[in-house]
């Protein structure tokens, strides 16, 4: 069993997103952060974006801090926000909003599990 990601003392992005058993009835859970970055994969230039993410608890809900890891992992890959939003790689609903970027803000949105 791998060890989680929560009471670890390190910060190292990683791939591995932990969850906890749900202890009542949720409808929603909803992560919001300001702080996800990628790279242009054309002109190797920081993109910087907000992301939120939804999902329906089933019977486990994701960990927060092994979310925050996992998205650290995106800060040097190339790629565009297009393909991000579904890079995410949960089965949820991702909203991803790239700051203005060439005078243009995207937003992207993508639900259910990445092929």
């Amino acid at each position: 069993m791998t060890e989680p990601v929560l009471g670890r003392p390190d910060a190292t992005p990683g791939d591995q997103i932990d969850t906890f058993r749900v202890e009542g009835p949720l409808d929603l859970v909803h992560f919001h952060s300001s702080e996800l970055t990628a790279v242009c994969p054309v002109t190797d230039q920081p993109d910087f974006y907000t992301i939120d993410i939804e999902y329906v608890p089933g019977s486990r809900c994701i960990e927060t801090k092994s979310i925050k890891l996992y998205l650290r992992t995106f800060d040097n890959r190339g790629i565009f926000a297009e393909h991000l939003a579904n890079a995410v790689g949960v089965p949820v609903t991702v909203g991803l909003a790239q700051q203005v970027h060439g005078g243009i803000v995207t937003t992207v949105t993508a639900t259910g599990t990445p092929t």
